[in-house]
């Protein structure tokens, strides 16, 4: 009778270790997988300025900006960007466009031929200079140009009047504030270029 209480005894301390084991065991893995996680967590939710770049630049390329703002030569293909200038906006060195022949009031939109400049009912405007020059977005704030994207106010200064045709910032209004910052730190990543770009034309009274 006394060799069987100390099997079972021994049986309890060995059932009791053995449990004991497992549960170490299992709180070392939660541990190890919870820690992961947050650490998985806090690296997504950590951007750096590289990686907001690149989100920029794939932004801007999906979002046309190219479309209207860089001057464009004459390819192969047809109209192909100038990478020297990229983004740079109507050439100050070329002529305001006339549109001959062209009643601005009841046409919709006519471009120039490297569409940069823009004439329709409100008169000729012009695509705007988006690199970090003085000339551009230089001396622009982070929130200038969220209230330009997000409101269409004109260089994002409040009491300014309305962003002109084309831009379409009320499709740009919809971005995520990640998204405006990752464009704004993308095109303040450009090469400054200078060029002054012309004040709108209004359209003609009469």
């Amino acid at each position: 009778m006394h060799q069987i209480l100390i099997i079972i005894i021994t049986m309890k301390k060995r059932t009791f270790i053995l449990i004991l084991l497992t549960s170490v065991m299992i709180y070392s893995l939660y541990s190890c997988q919870s820690g992961d996680l947050k650490k998985e967590a806090s690296n997504e939710s950590i951007e750096t300025k590289d990686s907001l770049i690149k989100r920029g630049n794939y932004l801007v390329t999906i979002g046309g900006c190219n479309d209207c703002h860089s001057p464009k030569h004459l390819g192969v293909h047809g109209p192909e960007i100038d990478s020297l200038n990229m983004l740079s906006g109507f050439s100050s060195n070329n002529p305001i466009p006339k549109f001959s022949g062209v009643d601005l009031k009841k046409t919709g939109m006519v471009a120039n031929e490297d569409a940069t400049a823009f004439g329709g009912p409100w008169g000729i405007s012009f695509a705007a200079n988006l690199t970090p020059d003085e000339t551009g977005i230089g001396n622009w704030s982070e929130g200038q140009f969220k209230n330009a994207l997000r409101h269409g106010k004109y260089m994002g200064l409040d009491g300014s009047r309305t962003i002109l045709p084309p831009m379409p910032w009320q499709n740009y209004a919809q971005l995520s504030d990640k998204d405006i910052k990752a464009v704004f730190y993308y095109l303040k990543s450009l090469k400054p270029f200078k060029n002054k770009v012309p004040q709108f034309v209004p359209a003609a009274k009469g």
